[in-house]
């Protein structure tokens, strides 16, 4: 039921927000083997730029001296870190730079499948030294960025909407067993009794009893729209602020899903892959940065990939950037929300809602009082302790991979070795958490490639709140986290990872508990509604040493 001057809030936050763009385009010639089959080294060009985006929010604290302690966003066209120490080396070299402790810092990967090899321990292959190079240029520009962001602060709202995607899609494909022999033939009935082979590919079979546990993909795209706040025309102009009565779109920030697979061996050209011709379509109708989060897509991809045709990503980004901008059109103009103001007779009565000036800024006379989540950032850090699952002695993988292409062969096994340096340490792992409290909104981050439950998880958990959820932050991203039903198949994501069985539904459980934490003392969302009990993640099977 709804009364005269109702409002439907838009989800915000309100303080001050800083941006910086880099351009990390690597010159030619740099190491970007990132597929086994590839009969290449190095690059010959580029097809879209490499781009690297910070965002700085802080609390506005008028008469209270200098802003509050920032929270910064660092978002790279980036591969996967292969080690510890790489990853560790840059985002200490942010933290040196910008005095943030490290709750405070998130530094995320696009996860392209078509950038420089992010890997110091390849220094000895072709384009591996130009390889070290670039990461020290990378650690540089993101620590400029960062600098730049924070000091370039000024009033502003950041407000969240959500919109769908069609791009992403299962990619646990099940290869029959019955594709040797012809049914009702003895090659047939031998056929019938080979399981299915588990593929890495579309599966149009998913969230159907043909493909048992494979999960429909999820098309949630989070956005949110970050708009300088105009002063008023009475009020001195703080430095930054946009012209009275306007609005300056300083930047986008867009979270999906779907592995940046598109271009693949047959590509020799650095891209940004779909995320590329998405950011050229938002920016240039926005006139603003786009900053883009690789939500938890480790079973997500687009249907049609593995190509060298870079059109082809290009029709992927511009999809995914069409959606943004649908879910940009519907969210009323910055720093307004729709209100009930009143009723027409006319063949009916007509409910007339029309953008009034958001309860959540200042100067509404309602401000602070109806809308204090609003003005609030927090920021949590906790991991998880993981288990590893027996790992095969190098010896054992030789002999197990003795059979393919000698080139993917030693793809593998120095893959293999990389993510052994530093982070197979003893039985179990501790696997970082990050939650943000960005205003009415969160924002959870972990280094791995979770399967999208988590984020499904996490938002049913969260309620009615936006929730942006992002892999490959912060941490080594070569570590995936399947379902249980991944393992039963024996998916490649399950053969591949270190981390057991379980490990997926831990740190599902465990970011629940975190963003509760984070929310301890937070006003019900939307407002004026009595805060809804916590859903409870999935029930799932837990093992006998979690009871």
């Amino acid at each position: 039921m709804v009364a005269l001057h109702t409002r439907a809030p838009v989800p915000a936050f309100v303080g001050l927000a800083g941006v910086a763009v880099r351009d990390v385009t690597p010159a030619p010639g740099i190491r970007a083997r990132n597929w086994g089959p590839a009969d290449w080294d190095v690059t010959e060009g580029a097809h879209r730029a490499m781009t690297l985006t910070a965002v700085a929010l802080a609390e506005e604290r008028p008469g209270r001296g200098a802003a509050a302690e920032p929270l910064v966003l660092v978002t790279i066209d980036g591969t996967w870190w292969r080690r510890v120490d790489d990853e560790a080396t840059l985002r200490t070299t942010v933290l040196d730079a910008t005095g943030l402790p490290v709750e405070r810092l998130l530094v995320s990967l696009s996860h392209t499948h078509a950038g420089p090899v992010l890997c110091s321990g390849d220094a000895d292959l072709p384009g591996g030294d130009r390889g070290v190079t670039y990461l020290h240029d990378l650690a540089r520009a993101a620590a400029d960025a960062a600098v730049e962001a924070i000091a370039s602060l000024r009033p502003a709202t950041l407000e969240w909407t959500t919109g769908r995607c069609g791009l992403a899609s299962n990619r646990e494909a099940l290869l029959d067993g019955c594709a040797g022999g012809e049914a009702g033939t003895t090659a047939g009935a031998a056929a019938e009794s080979t399981p299915p082979r588990p593929l890495v590919g579309f599966n149009p079979d998913a969230g159907t009893p043909r493909s048992p546990g494979a999960d429909p993909a999820d098309d949630t795209v989070v956005v949110g729209r970050l708009t300088a706040r105009p002063a008023r025309a009475a009020d001195p102009r703080p430095d930054g602020a946009a012209p009275a009565g306007e609005h300056v779109t300083l930047a986008t920030i867009v979270n999906y899903a779907c592995h940046p697979t598109t271009l693949a061996w047959q590509n020799r050209l650095v891209s940004p892959d779909y995320v590329g011709a998405m950011r050229d379509l938002v920016e240039r109708e926005t006139g603003a940065p786009v900053a883009f989060l690789q939500g938890a897509s480790g079973e997500l991809a687009p249907r049609e990939q593995y190509t060298g045709d870079t059109a082809v990503a290009d029709r992927h980004g511009t999809s995914l950037g069409h959606a943004v901008l649908a879910a940009l059109a519907e969210l009323p103009p910055p720093g307004t929300e729709l209100e009930l103001t009143h009723v027409v007779e006319s063949g009916a009565p007509l409910a007339v809602w029309e953008p009034a000036p958001s309860a959540a800024l200042p100067g509404t006379g309602t401000g602070t009082a109806a809308r204090p989540d609003a003005r609030t950032l927090a920021a949590v850090t906790e991991p998880v302790t993981l288990d590893l699952r027996d790992l095969p002695t190098w010896d054992e993988l030789e002999a197990e991979w003795a059979g393919i292409d000698p080139r993917s062969r030693e793809e593998r096994l120095r893959r293999a070795r990389n993510l052994r340096d530093g982070y197979v340490t003893g039985p179990t792992v501790q696997h970082p958490t990050w939650v943000w409290r960005v205003g009415e909104a969160l924002l959870v981050a972990h280094p791995g490639e979770a399967y999208s439950r988590l984020q499904r998880t996490v938002r049913a958990h969260a309620g009615t709140r936006p929730v942006v959820v992002a892999n490959l932050t912060n941490g080594p991203g070569f570590v995936y986290l399947p379902t249980r039903e991944a393992y039963d198949v024996g998916a490649y994501q399950a053969w591949q990872s270190p981390l057991a069985l379980g490990s997926l539904e831990r740190l599902e459980r465990h970011a629940c508990v975190v963003v509760d934490d984070v929310l301890v003392g937070a006003a019900a969302w939307p407002p004026g509604v009595g805060a809804p009990r916590p859903v409870a993640p999935p029930t799932r099977p837990v093992p006998e040493e979690e009871q």
